[in-house]
């Protein structure tokens, strides 16, 4: 299938690029400012159908958003029109066609044209009215608060609301991708309103918190609770725009004669993981937990792992190594260790089922 892609350059028309070209079963034609009109009539000759993003939200004039929004618009039908087409189209509008406002008016306008093509025609046109997409590459300090607070609180800059209470109703890009998708593969008949989701509700203060939350997790190792979708997503969007040779933050590492260790990455919701290093012959170890239970999990090298309840005198041994990977668990009350059996330095990765607290260790000194 050809599909005409305009304002191919824009937020969400690159994510949508990214997504059409893994179908090798399409052809992407890409449309946006740099191209002529020439090359539009070229591409909506040849298209089987049309996903229309191209639009002005910024203009110098009011009058541009007539222009750019519903004079393309009409622009595109009329050329289909006269061609005898009827090439399905598929429209990102916005909340703003329901209100009275320039740009909202300029949308709806351009959805009116749309209906009426579908009306002359009997083309499946499909029109959007997106809330708020967010995600990578959107471009910050434009129209975005999302984009502008993460890119701001990433590059520790100063960001500014008016009223953190201000309702903000968000869709993430790959959700509008996806239904841009769904709607290519598998149009309807006429003109129809489609909705895009999951649209989450929220306010321009919690996100901005939210956003600044997870700056502060990342530099101090911290995972927040992902259950929650907007979080996980805003996360994912804040990392985006995380300057590239910012990305590798450095642990502390703790080494003394045993070897090093490092705590990989913490949760309050999950506990916390940890690396170790143990030199041939050495031991770690050689305590218990009351409540506190972990994984250990060695990756790399040969190494005994031994645990014996507290009140008991039977040792549990695991001999383990790197040819045959297993994760064994340390129950409470039991004193465990592991001893380095090997010739090289043993990698073990840990996993404790809270983010260790020197106020309330849980950790008691007993040979095993």
């Amino acid at each position: 299938m050809k599909i005409l892609v305009t304002g191919a350059q824009g937020f969400i028309g690159r994510n949508l690029l990214v997504r059409l070209k893994r179908e090798k079963r399409h052809e992407v034609l890409p449309f946006d400012v740099q191209n002529s009109d020439a090359d539009l009539d070229d591409y909506l000759a040849k298209a089987d159908c049309i996903v229309h993003l191209a639009g002005i939200n910024r203009p110098l004039t009011p009058e541009e958003y007539m222009q750019g929004n519903f004079g393309l618009t009409s622009r595109i039908v009329e050329f289909l029109e006269e061609q005898g087409k009827k090439t399905p189209i598929i429209f990102s509008s916005s909340i703003q066609a329901e209100r009275d406002n320039e740009y909202g008016k300029s949308k709806r306008a351009a959805e009116d044209r749309l209906r009426l093509y579908a009306e002359r025609t009997g083309a499946s046109v499909s029109i959007f009215r997106f809330a708020n997409v967010f995600g990578k590459w959107c471009k910050p300090n434009y129209n975005s608060a999302v984009a502008t607070f993460c890119y701001n609180i990433a590059h520790e800059l100063p960001i500014t609301i008016n009223d953190p209470s201000a309702s903000l109703k968000l869709i993430y890009i790959d959700d509008v991708v996806e239904s841009f998708v769904r709607q290519i593969e598998h149009p309807h008949n006429g003109f129809a309103f489609v909705d895009a989701g999951p649209v989450y509700e929220t306010t321009v203060g919690k996100v901005a918190e939210q956003i600044r939350m997870l700056h502060d997790y990342r530099r101090k190792g911290f995972i927040p609770d992902f259950s929650d979708e907007l979080l996980k997503k805003l996360n994912t969007t804040y990392l985006s725009y995380v300057d590239t040779d910012k990305l590798a933050l450095e642990p502390e590492l703790k080494s003394d004669k045993r070897g090093w260790l490092f705590e990989l990455m913490k949760s309050p919701n999950a506990g916390q993981i940890f690396v170790s290093t143990t030199k041939p012959g050495f031991i770690r170890g050689n305590h218990y937990h009351d409540t506190k239970v972990e994984k250990f999990c060695l990756v790399k090298g040969k190494a005994r792992i031994t645990l014996r309840r507290i009140d008991a005198d039977e040792k549990i041994v695991y001999d383990v190594d790197d040819t045959s990977i297993r994760v064994v668990d340390i129950p409470p009350g039991y004193t465990h260790s592991i001893e380095n059996t090997g010739t090289e330095d043993c990698i073990v990765l840990f996993w404790a089922n809270e983010v260790f607290d020197a106020s309330r260790p849980d950790t008691y000194f007993l040979e095993v």
